[in-house]
């Protein structure tokens, strides 16, 4: 008998987040220095875009967003280890959720800003009140 088998339980017998220490050394210091220069790099690029009169100027903003975008990637991929693998299910199905959070967040202030304004007394008709 195993030494596994003999504490009362079988190595694919491993409840979630006890798992830590076999991740650990599957994701070893070099992955996190791959994500830490590459985390750095697109730092770099996006200020470097900020600051130069070498990129097109309405492009500017664009290009941040998609800077950051790639840098939530990295952040996700290299330093959180969220996959699509059948084991990081349960963590993808949270990101989505809590993406999706953000979105309807993000919408629903849109919608009420927008109503908000459409619904405001115009400004010559307040200006006028104020006589």
């Amino acid at each position: 008998m195993t030494e596994a088998s003999n504490s009362g339980y079988f190595e694919s017998d491993v409840a979630p987040g006890d798992e830590a220490a076999e991740e650990a050394h599957a994701h070893g210091v070099g992955t996190y220095l791959i994500g830490l220069g590459l985390a750095v790099a697109l730092t770099c690029v996006s200020f470097f875009i900020a600051r130069t009169s070498l990129v097109w100027v309405p492009s500017i903003p664009v290009a941040l967003c998609v800077l950051a975008i790639a840098q939530m990637g990295i952040h996700l991929v290299f330093f959180l280890h969220i996959t699509t693998g059948a084991d990081n299910l349960n963590n993808v199905l949270a990101l989505a959720f809590g993406i999706l959070i953000v979105l309807l967040f993000f919408a629903g202030t849109l919608w009420i800003m927008a109503n908000m304004n459409h619904n405001m007394m115009p400004m010559t008709q307040i200006m006028q009140m104020q006589r």
